[in-house]
């Protein structure tokens, strides 16, 4: 949850690097609160939970991307691949899993800091 939460502290920055680990531990939990929301959606009549909630996350889930685009010494420009249907996902998803590379132009290695 500590990555999780960490992503809220880091809300809107959008400089620096992000570890593999940091990344897909957000997206695990962010999947999770998912699939909460969507059955909470399911059981009440109200409705919107899910939308809220994806709303909320836009901003977070997009820095916390793009600083693991930096941490593969890519530029967040590689973003774009999205609107390339599934060849610009797959591309993406190389990049995201890639190991971090040294320091580079985005910041110092953040394996050498321990959470």
């Amino acid at each position: 949850m500590e990555y999780f939460f960490d992503a809220f502290i880091k809300y809107a920055d959008f400089s620096g690097r992000a570890r593999r680990r940091e990344y897909w531990h957000f997206t695990l939990y962010y999947l999770v609160f998912y699939l909460v929301f969507m059955a909470l959606d399911a059981i009440t009549t109200l409705g919107g939970f899910t939308l809220l909630y994806s709303l909320a996350m836009f901003v977070p889930s997009i820095s916390i991307l793009v600083r693991r685009l930096h941490d593969t010494s890519h530029s967040a420009w590689w973003l774009l691949l999205l609107f390339v249907p599934v060849v610009g996902t797959l591309i993406l998803l190389y990049f995201l899993v890639q190991d971090g590379h040294q320091d580079n132009e985005y910041g110092f290695n953040p394996k050498g800091v321990a959470f």
